[in-house]
C-alpha cells in the first residue's frame, strides 16, 4: 500500500498481548496460537507452510477452515515474529478494497483463529502464540517450530558446506532442507497480492536450495544419479537454463554424448517456441565443448 492510505491502529493495544481486543463481532479471548509440529514434542505448537498450510500439537495436525482464516495464518507464519499490520492484513484479505467494517472484521478473523486452533490443539498448546500489538499481530514460535525456518537454516548451513568444498555434508544437509518440503508454498491458500510476493520469494529460495544440491552431487561425480531428478526438474522449469545445461552436462560426464546433443537441441526448441531467444552463451559454449570432442571429466 501506498504511505498516504490510512495507518490502521487496534484500539486498546499498547503492546505485546495475547488477549484480542473487543471486536463488534467476537468478545475478547485468551490468544491461542499457533499449532504445534509432528517434528516437535507434544506440548510444542508449529506451523508448516512449505506445502498445505498446518497447524500441529500435542499429536494433532489441523488445517484452519475458512480461507480469510488460513489467509491470516499464512500471512503471520510468513512473517513469523515480525508485527503485521493490520493494515497489511487487510490488503491481503481485500485486495486494495476493504469495506468499512475491515478492522473489526480481522479483529474478528483473528478471534475465531485463536478459538479454532484452542479448541483442536489445546488451550494449553496454543497460547500466547498469536500475540496482539499496537498495531497488529505477531506469531510467536518457538525456535525449530516453523518449517520455512527449519528450512532458511539447513539452507544456509548447506551452502557454507559447499562453499568450503565439503561436498558430501552439503549433499547431506540440503537433501534434509528439501525434504521438508511437501508441495508448493501455501498450496491450499488463496494467494493475494502480499501472500503471493512471499510465496514466490521461498519458492525461489528452494530453487536456489536445489542448485545447490545439485552442485554439491555434481560436486561428487555422481553425474548418472543426477540424470533422472535433472530431467525432472527441467520439465517441471522448462525455461531454465541452468538446469538445461546441468542436465546436458551430467548426460556428457556419464559418457552419454548424443542424449548430451540431443537435450541442447531440446532446450533450444523451447526457448525458440516459448520466448523467440536463442540459448545462451554458457549453453552454446557447453555444445560446441562436446561436439569438439572436450573431454567429459
Amino acid at each position: 500500500m501506498s504511505d498516504t492510505r490510512t495507518q490502521f491502529r487496534i484500539p486498546g493495544a499498547t503492546g505485546s498481548s495475547s488477549r484480542q481486543p473487543h471486536a463488534s463481532a467476537a468478545p475478547a479471548a485468551p490468544a491461542p496460537a499457533a499449532p504445534s509440529t509432528p517434528w516437535a514434542g507434544a506440548e510444542t505448537v508449529g506451523f508448516r507452510i512449505l506445502g498445505p498450510l498446518e497447524a500441529v500439537g500435542a499429536g494433532t495436525t489441523h488445517r484452519p477452515r475458512g480461507p480469510k482464516v488460513r489467509k491470516l495464518l499464512a500471512l503471520l507464519a510468513v512473517r513469523a515474529h515480525d508485527i503485521v499490520e493490520v493494515d497489511t492484513l487487510v490488503d491481503e484479505l481485500w485486495d486494495g478494497d476493504p469495506p468499512s467494517t475491515a478492522v473489526s472484521t480481522v479483529r474478528t478473523h483473528i478471534y475465531h483463529l485463536r478459538q479454532e486452533l484452542e479448541r483442536e490443539l489445546g488451550a494449553g498448546a496454543v497460547r500466547d502464540v498469536i500475540t496482539t500489538e499496537a498495531t497488529g499481530y505477531s506469531l510467536r514460535t518457538a525456535p525449530g517450530r516453523l518449517d520455512l525456518e527449519n528450512f532458511t537454516r539447513l539452507y544456509g548451513q548447506g551452502r557454507a558446506e559447499l562453499r568450503a568444498g565439503r561436498h558430501e555434508a552439503a549433499l547431506e544437509v540440503l537433501d534434509a532442507a528439501l525434504g521438508l518440503w511437501r508441495g508448493r508454498t501455501l498450496a491450499d491458500v488463496a494467494q493475494g497480492r502480499v501472500l503471493a510476493g512471499h510465496a514466490a520469494r521461498i519458492e525461489e529460495l528452494r530453487v536456489r536450495t536445489q542448485e545447490l544440491r545439485i552442485e554439491a552431487a555434481m560436486g561428487l561425480g555422481r553425474h548418472r544419479e543426477l540424470v533422472p531428478e535433472l530431467r525432472r526438474l527441467v520439465a517441471v522449469d522448462p525455461l531454465n537454463e541452468w538446469l538445461h545445461a546441468r542436465l546436458i552436462d551430467a548426460l556428457h560426464r556419464s559418457g552419454r554424448r548424443g542424449d548430451a546433443l540431443r537435450a541442447f537441441h531440446d532446450v533450444r526448441a523451447v526457448l525458440a517456441e516459448e520466448l523467440g531467444l536463442e540459448p545462451s552463451e554458457d549453453l552454446r559454449q557447453l555444445q560446441h565443448h562436446i561436439l569438439a570432442g572436450g573431454s567429459a571429466a
